[in-house]
């Protein structure tokens, strides 16, 4: 009697094969997103969807959506070992149908779960996941793609603007909440972008969350766009449209952590599977979240592959990983007796920190010119350091070091400043440690912390003044650059995601002043070299005085790396004309005014003044050479020479 053989069973190219799950199980199957899911397909001559779905501890598990009439009994999926994804294909499901999978847990009870790896979702309140075919989106931006690929963040200009998509502007006197569509907002959006001078957008919260409060922070639907604002076909026309206008797209991502919803991936399977088993790792007591388990292969390979998801998939230029230090810290937030320590007795996630690594190298080794921007507020070292130096590998960091002394000392009255003086100057201290961008994001404009010209001192034109002094420094500070919507015409209203924008206040003049400036200011950053080109080289800026804190006077230089061009900077922090100025300068040229904060069009008084000053040789701040120029109260020059 022969040997008996069992044969083969042939794997079709939509199916869950033995190399899937082997990469999977390893973590490295950075597309698995084109086979877990729901995608339609073939077999057996007929059309229908093929599901799939990571559930290692379940009983059984099947597919309930519109198909079957919900019944958890129709359609039981098949478990493939050695990782636990349950598979099945289901012949007549269509486009747009709802689906979710019935999880029979250990324990013997039903929970039903929204697809992790769906494309697109029910409308909220709604918690179904949608049929839909995302591998034939239309694209036009070939060329800005492959530009991109020459992209390096350390030597172009970058000045975000950060939007929420629902609040940004909405449509007046409709009975639904008057959200402009992906479309309409792609349209609006250029439109405006092109006009201020900003080079990129970042979108707040754009893949699928139920709450509208969490701005898009607490996510179901990590390979989803959310359904509010439009198709996932509309999302990447609104991607296409803003490549097409030459201006780039960075969306927040969050791999931090995940809600409790009982439709998300909490105990997804009826036990901890996304997140960590002890509640002591696996739980934020603050944020009442869920924390994602950086040691299971299979999690990680889950963010990895979102990350590329976006990138790839849908071209965005770059993610702005939110939460970082909650990441890297085992005790983030956490008292005594609520945290576990590393095996070497620290506060170190290791799991996470290989994760970072992990993360940075494939996605920035796979796309060259796309940047990983790490929202991370502590001195953790080497956070844009290279993964072999033992770097995270990001390519930017938020300078919230930056952010905080900046907005304390704006904060203070004119008269005190004198005392703060080393707030301002104390980030060039550590300017070359991190590849940095200046923010004043979101954050900083919500829970009573006022919008940004109500953080400064004085009533009326003081406020106005001051504000444009900071941007002005802002700008003229090393870091890429970022401002939250609304700021830039000085919303006077705090943030709220429940209304649009108080763009009504573009009617009253000291509004269309300090958009007008800050435009002008966006517009000199692209414009300039100096302004960017050696924001990474101690080469690229010079302090004239850091020490005038007596009259609050700021003077640097910003340096071009071909010596042309240069930038010299004088931002008086008081309301004190300061008629006797006089300003030390590095070479005996002329120096040509090229912004002045005392024009007419920016709400100053608009005096008579020369374009052009002649360096003298007549000692000052130190240096040989100097010119005078008449300061005025909170003014602001810029000169190039």
């Amino acid at each position: 009697m022969g040997k008996k053989t069992t044969k083969k069973k042939k794997v079709l190219p939509f199916e869950i094969g033995e190399l899937d799950q082997y990469l999977f199980g390893q973590g490295t199957h950075y597309e698995i997103y084109q086979k877990m899911g729901a995608h339609k397909a073939v077999k057996n001559k007929k059309e229908g969807v093929y599901f799939a779905v990571w559930a290692p501890h379940a009983r059984r598990v099947s597919v309930v959506g519109d198909f079957n009439n919900w019944d958890f009994e129709a359609d039981y999926m098949e478990r493939q070992e050695p990782v636990g994804i349950y598979t099945c294909f289901i012949p007549g499901v269509k486009e747009g149908d709802l689906y979710k999978f019935c999880i029979e847990t250990k324990k013997g009870s039903r929970i039903f779960k929204a697809d992790p790896f769906a494309n697109y979702a029910e409308l909220r309140p709604g918690t179904a996941s949608r049929i839909t075919d995302i591998s034939h989106l239309k694209w036009t931006d070939s060329a800005w793609m492959e530009a991109r690929k020459d992209w390096d963040n350390k030597k172009n200009p970058m000045s975000i603007y950060e939007v929420h998509l629902g609040s940004w502007m909405r449509h007046p006197g409709r009975e639904d909440e008057g959200f402009y569509t992906y479309r309409e907002f792609a349209k609006a959006i250029t439109k405006y972008v092109k006009e201020m001078g900003y080079t990129h957008v970042e979108l707040m919260g754009m893949a699928e969350h139920p709450f509208d409060g969490s701005w898009g922070y607490q996510v179901t639907g990590y390979y989803a766009p959310t359904s509010r604002y439009g198709t996932p076909e509309d999302f990447a026309y609104m991607i296409n449209y803003l490549h097409r206008n030459k201006i780039g797209v960075i969306l927040d991502w969050v791999p931090a952590h995940f809600p409790r919803d009982a439709h998300g991936l909490a105990d997804f399977d009826g036990t901890p599977t996304f997140e960590y088993a002890d509640p002591r790792m696996g739980e934020h007591p603050d944020w009442g979240t869920k924390i994602f388990d950086y040691g299971k292969p299979e999690v990680q390979n889950f963010l990895i592959a979102n990350a590329l998801f976006w990138i790839e998939h849908y071209h965005v230029d770059g993610l702005r990983v939110d939460a970082v230090a909650s990441m890297l810290y085992l005790d983030y937030g956490k008292q005594d007796g609520q945290w576990v320590a590393n095996k070497y007795g620290g506060n170190e996630n290791l799991e996470a920190i290989a994760f970072f690594k992990h993360l940075n190298s494939v996605v920035l080794g796979r796309n060259h010119g796309c940047v990983m921007i790490a929202e991370e507020s502590t001195a953790w070292p080497k956070v844009t350091g290279a993964p072999e130096d033992d770097g995270l590998g990001f390519s930017l960091k938020w300078n919230m070091g930056w952010m905080h002394d900046f907005t304390e000392y704006m904060k203070l009255d004119p008269l005190f400043r004198k005392n703060a003086h080393h707030m301002m100057t104390f980030a060039m201290s550590y300017a070359y440690s991190e590849n940095y961008i200046l923010v004043l994001s979101h954050d900083e404009v919500v829970h009573l912390k006022c919008s940004m010209i109500n953080k400064m001192p004085g009533l009326g034109f003081d406020k106005f003044a001051n504000l444009k002094a900071g941007y002005a420094f802002m700008m003229g500070h090393p870091g890429k650059k970022l401002l939250f919507m609304g700021q830039e015409f000085a919303q006077l209203r705090e943030w709220s995601e429940e209304r649009e924008l108080d763009w009504f206040l573009l009617a009253e003049e000291p509004h269309q002043q300090i958009q007008a400036w800050y435009r002008d200011l966006l517009h000199l950053y692209r414009k300039n070299k100096a302004m960017y080109e050696l924001d990474n080289e101690p080469e690229g800026f010079e302090w004239i005085n850091p020490n005038d804190g007596f009259r609050s006077i700021y003077s640097f230089v910003r340096h071009s790396k071909d010596g042309k061009k240069n930038l010299l900077f004088v931002c008086n922090f008081t309301p004190m004309e300061r008629e006797d100025y006089r300003v030390g300068v590095p070479r005996r040229k002329q120096y040509k005014l090229i912004l002045n904060s005392d024009d007419v069009k920016y709400g100053g008084k608009g005096e008579e003044r020369p374009q052009v000053y002649k360096a003298v040789k007549q000692e000052c701040d130190g240096r040989k050479y100097s010119f005078a120029y008449p300061l005025p109260a909170y003014g602001v020059a810029v000169f190039e020479f």
